[in-house]
């Protein structure tokens, strides 16, 4: 980076991983300069962001379109694109911000899930954001890939690792992570473990290995982020505190890294780590995940339409917590769909998934 700024467009400006990475090119204005802005709804604060970093190229969705944040994409030269547009949102914009060269800082893990085909063609350079495949990331830095005999993805958990009544779960208490600051979406998902089988289909995509050597394990103190286990059967793992801003800084630096302060340090004194085997009886959308992905294209499209929809429906109070799961089981038996061909074949099967998903939700209820 020496000699020169790196121009950086942040997709999902308002949101926890825009705002933490406007919080890094706060700190460090030397290195970074935002080059463009775009957001969903929030207008009052895409404008007070525009105006604090002096970003004239900026756009609210609610009020001009993908066609308008497409418009902006094309037209902004940027180093990195840090791709968080919450969901299946954010599929069309990632795409068009890997066409448009440059890196990706990818915390949209949805445009893997659903296009990771047609996104690793375009892309010339992805550095995944989400904590867990960073760490992936940085653990392979200097590796042989052929030496690499599995990655393990740590989940949290999220907020009922120990509770029983899964059935009476209330939408606020599913949104009280122990340990993550994440919006409604993912931290519902994390609760469900749909959160790890998202990232495990990235996981896929990103670092190119069979699903049988994609493992999960449940790791409550959100220390170590992941692992990777090589041939010879040693491990490397990554660990830090439960902080977004140090894999988002990692992407945006990479190769170097910034020097963070010293709330970014991880006590080891006292330190109690523990790991469990996910149970998928309780909490099957992880293994629904790695079905979807046995099945092959348009299944993981399918399912993450259908846990969208699903999540929507319990955050309002029209199904239990329990239902979510079921909801998207259903939809996956019920969807037939050919295998997309182009990127629009992928939006247009997310929106069909979403209809039948409703459809088989308004038929039970």
């Amino acid at each position: 980076m020496e000699g020169s700024k790196r121009r950086v467009l942040i997709l999902g400006s308002t949101g926890s991983i825009g705002e933490s990475t406007i919080d890094i090119v706060k700190r460090f204005p030397e290195r970074f300069e935002v080059v463009g802005l775009v957001a969903g709804r929030n207008r009052e604060k895409l404008l007070k962001q525009a105006q604090e970093l002096d970003v004239k190229n900026y756009v609210l969705f609610s009020e001009r379109g993908l066609e308008g944040i497409k418009e902006l994409i094309e037209s902004t030269d940027f180093d990195v694109a840090v791709c968080a547009i919450s969901g299946s949102a954010g599929i069309l914009p990632t795409y068009w911000a890997s066409r448009k060269g440059g890196r990706i800082a990818l915390a949209n893990k949805e445009s893997l899930v659903c296009a990771g085909e047609f996104i690793k063609r375009e892309a010339k350079e992805i550095i995944p954001v989400d904590s867990e495949h960073s760490a992936v990331f940085q653990c392979l830095v200097g590796e042989r890939k052929e030496d690499v005999e599995e990655i393990v993805l740590t989940a949290s958990g999220g907020a009922f690792l120990e509770r029983e009544d899964l059935e009476n779960v209330k939408p606020e208490e599913a949104l009280k992570h122990p340990n993550w600051d994440m919006g409604k979406k993912v931290t519902v998902d994390s609760s469900t473990l749909m959160n790890k089988g998202l990232e495990v289909i990235e996981a896929y995509w990103l670092f190119e290995l069979p699903l049988d050597r994609i493992k999960v394990v449940i790791h409550p103190q959100s220390i170590v982020h992941s692992l990777v286990v090589f041939k010879d059967k040693s491990v490397k793992a990554q660990i830090g505190i439960p902080d977004m801003r140090i894999p988002i800084s990692y992407a945006l630096s990479y190769p170097e890294r910034l020097e963070l302060g010293e709330e970014m340090k991880l006590n080891l004194f006292g330190l109690s780590l523990s790991f469990l085997e996910p149970d998928v009886e309780r909490f099957p959308c992880l293994k629904l995940a790695y079905e979807s992905l046995k099945r092959g294209y348009p299944y993981p499209i399918v399912l993450n339409a259908a846990d969208e929809v699903a999540v929507e429906l319990f955050l309002n109070g029209k199904i239990r917590f329990t239902d979510i799961p079921k909801l998207i089981e259903e939809a996956l038996n019920r969807a037939d769909f050919k295998k997309p061909e182009t990127i629009e074949e992928v939006v247009e099967i997310d929106r069909r998934a979403k209809e039948l998903t409703l459809e088989i939700f308004r038929r039970f209820h």
